[in-house]
């Protein structure tokens, strides 16, 4: 799970972090293994993985009943569904929830995809450790 955050951050989201090596630290400071080891333990957080031919090929997390904490996807598995898949379970979860509203914050790289995916935008970007974030919800 470690590995395909990460990869996805660095390959996938340059245009965000512009190879800027503090950004870059930053958003990956919470993506090694132990830190995944430890979402784990926490009782408000749920993490989904797709798979594809047997691998990981994107990581999701909610984060309580209502919002998405974690979406990314392996570079190799970009464009295959799976990141579609992985988004349609984790609404499937918040609706289960009892939730009628979704929330995230997008990065300027995903925020087409979620446009794409109904979702639409909660407010301006801000900035977040040098990054344009968007909050975004969709009603379910």
């Amino acid at each position: 799970m470690s590995a395909v955050l990460t990869a996805s951050i660095r390959d996938l989201c340059t245009a965000d972090h512009r190879n800027d090596p503090t950004i870059l630290a930053g958003w990956l400071r919470n993506k090694t293994p132990e830190m995944v080891l430890q979402m784990f333990d926490n009782p408000n957080a749920q993490l989904f993985v797709a798979e594809h031919d047997g691998m990981i090929a994107a990581v999701g997390c909610l984060n309580g009943g209502d919002e998405i904490g974690l979406n990314y996807v392996d570079p190799a598995h970009r464009f295959s569904g799976v990141s579609k898949a992985l988004l349609a379970a984790l609404e499937d979860r918040i609706r289960q929830s009892g939730a009628t509203r979704a929330r995230l914050t997008s990065t300027g790289t995903a925020r087409r995809f979620y446009l794409a995916s109904g979702w639409h935008d909660a407010g301006p970007g801000e900035d977040d450790r040098g990054m344009l974030c968007y909050p975004m919800e969709k009603s379910l």
